[in-house]
């Protein structure tokens, strides 16, 4: 009787007042919040971004972690995973329980790396993880170590397209792992004593230092600083100095660089050095110094995914203020069909066109801060030069009169003009009781006597 009395009390103060359904839908979404993380280093690509070319951002052979888990195409390959993780306990002679127990350990701060909620319960989500992470560390291993790739291994035993196609998975920002547990898992490895020299990092390091022409030897790297594949690459992209400030006094305004055709016509030139940082570009005497960057098939999407990771999670866009760099030297095909010329730049793309395409496009897609662009003092550099009267009329007259048929005429009568010129100068200012330098002894007029 009481119990229909109640029932009878709930429906009349339901009748009275509407809105307490929604008030307690309301509610249970608030209780259904996940506290919010500093840790989030994994992030789905910004809808914007990933518009423009979704198969830069998608994988192509193997889901990893929970974003890809169970896409349609990526089936295959769950069966080679669990075969890794097969040889993975049997090499470290450990039971299945203690690594699930491992990952159910670091459940919560493995969910925590991830920018949105992961609706998989906990069993589901450990498994992944588990399954994902000794996939990455089989295949580190047989790529670091080729006798331990079995003979009928589908990715190490057949073409190479297929390890090729993993690299590139691997370095997709939807489909990482938290660093922290491959190191975890990954200690295991190293209780044997042929791994005992090995680390996640060096191993990282040496599956990519190739495709991604990395610098050979390895820097100092924190381990515990990095957050993941994508994070690492871009650690060791990044700048090995600091920025240069622009000069004291000057502000620069905007982000605006010559061309590579430009330049020239500015009497710039192009060599290219055997640094393999993309970031030791140096301008001094008139010539630009440029590191030699390759254009492979997998460019596009390992600098899509960087720059992506850098609008989601850095302030300082490294990678960013460098595809800037490169998108304002190139504009045309001239500008690469230039910079391939000068070895500064190869390709194995089908033409030149579709590498300035390339940068054009990326270019457009980034957000830069001028005011910490790390080449605005390159660009105030070469901006003083190209704008000097002097350096143009030189090149003006190397590219217009020098190249012609009365090369010697035009030279000879620049000669004699600038000889009369600083003649009557010198008179001038002796009559001052002054001497300028003999202008006959000066580099430049050395420079158009030779020319």
């Amino acid at each position: 009787m009481a119990h229909n009395c109640l029932e009878e009390s709930s429906r009349h103060a339901e009748i009275e007042d509407p809105s307490i359904p929604l008030v307690t839908s309301m509610e249970s979404k608030l209780k259904g919040l996940h506290p919010l993380s500093s840790e989030y280093c994994i992030y789905r690509v910004p809808k914007k971004l990933h518009q423009i070319n979704e198969a830069a951002y998608t994988p192509l052979r193997v889901s990893i972690g929970p974003f890809h888990h169970g896409r349609k195409g990526l089936e295959a390959m769950e069966d080679h995973k669990w075969r890794y993780l097969q040889n993975f306990l049997q090499s470290t002679k450990k039971g299945m329980a203690e690594f699930v127990k491992l990952i159910k350990n670091n459940e919560g701060k493995v969910r925590q790396c991830y920018a949105e909620t992961i609706d998989f319960h906990s069993d589901k989500f450990v498994e992944i993880i588990l399954v994902d992470a000794v996939f990455i560390i089989g295949v580190l291993l047989r790529h670091s170590l080729p006798y331990l790739a079995d003979e009928n291994d589908r990715i190490f035993g057949k073409s190479w397209r297929m390890i090729s196609d993993i690299k590139r998975d691997l370095m997709l920002l939807e489909n990482q792992l938290p660093f922290f547990i491959l190191e975890d898992l990954f200690e295991e490895v190293t209780l044997q004593s042929q791994y005992e020299s090995l680390s996640m990092i060096k191993l990282t390091h040496n599956f990519y230092k190739d495709s991604v022409e990395l610098e050979e030897n390895l820097r100092s790297t924190n381990s515990t600083e990095v957050k993941h594949f994508i994070d690492f690459l871009r650690s060791c992209l990044n700048p090995s100095k600091p920025r240069t400030e622009p000069q004291r006094g000057k502000i620069v305004k905007d982000i605006h660089l010559r061309c590579a055709t430009e330049l020239i016509e500015a009497g710039v030139k192009f060599m290219v050095c055997s640094n393999k940082n993309f970031f030791d570009i140096k301008f001094e005497n008139g010539i630009l110094k440029i590191p030699h960057f390759v254009v492979t098939d997998e460019t596009e999407s390992l600098l899509r995914n960087i720059l992506a990771f850098e609008q989601c999670h850095y302030e300082a866009g490294y990678i960013s203020d460098y595809v800037a760099f490169m998108d304002s030297l190139i504009n045309t095909r001239k500008d690469v069909e230039l910079l391939v010329g000068k070895k500064v730049i190869g390709h194995w793309l089908g033409d030149s066109e579709d590498v300035s395409t390339l940068f054009n496009k990326l270019g457009k897609e980034i957000m830069l801060d001028s005011n910490e662009f790390y080449f605005s003092r390159l660009q105030e550099d070469l901006d003083d030069y190209c704008n000097s009267n002097w350096h143009k009329w030189k090149a003006n007259l190397k590219r217009d009169h020098l190249r012609t048929p009365w090369k010697e005429d035009i030279k000879r009568e620049a000669v004699e003009f600038f000889q009369e010129l600083f003649s009557s100068t010198r008179s001038y200012t002796q009559g001052q009781g002054e001497v300028k330098g003999n202008f006959e002894g000066s580099l430049e007029f050395q420079k158009i006597s030779k020319a």
